[in-house]
């Protein structure tokens, strides 16, 4: 009786039973760690939409980031350097809107470590003459989609009790 086949069956089992039970470096229940994300969302995007989820038809969003209507950010230039100190540029026309105007930021990823949850984008507004380190307020938004073309960021939104979203959707500039 020949045994080789069933010695090759029995590695290729252990192969394949040790593969599927290893977890990626770098991730947390096979999402993308911080770093990850730190890394995909890292560059130049414009913001080309933004969608609503989950809103009633009759619910508005006046401003968003306590800045402009949502409709003044379509078209902005979002700069996501890797030292983290980045700006959103902003490019259209309307009555609130003010094309050219330059708004610094500093980014970051949020990492929850052990205490569970998922990784967010965070940024603060920083003003002429703030330093960062004295900024407590910010925002930040659900990483929904990165890659070499596209960014999606989700914003939570309390609408009375209800969660809706406003859907971010960056290209790469």
């Amino acid at each position: 009786m020949n045994r080789l086949p069933f010695l090759f069956a029995a590695l290729i089992a252990v192969f394949i039973g040790a593969t599927a039970c290893s977890s990626q470096q770098g991730t947390t229940g096979g999402a993308p760690s911080a770093s990850a994300w730190r890394n995909g969302v890292k560059g130049q995007w414009v913001l080309h939409s933004i969608d609503k989820e989950a809103f009633p038809s009759a619910y508005a969003v006046k401003t968003i980031f306590e800045e402009a209507p949502a409709e003044c950010f379509i078209g902005s230039i979002w700069n996501l350097p890797n030292n983290g100190k980045g700006s959103i540029t902003f490019d259209a026309e309307g009555k609130l809107c003010a094309p050219g105007a330059v708004r610094n930021i500093v980014w970051s990823i949020y990492n929850p470590g052990k205490s569970g949850g998922e990784p967010q984008f965070q940024f603060k507004k920083i003003y002429p003459g703030d330093k960062a380190s004295n900024v407590t307020a910010g925002y930040r938004l659900d990483l929904a989609y990165a890659d070499a073309d596209q960014l999606t960021l989700r914003m939570p939104v309390d609408m009375e009790g209800q969660t809706g979203y406003l859907v971010f959707n960056f290209e790469r500039f």
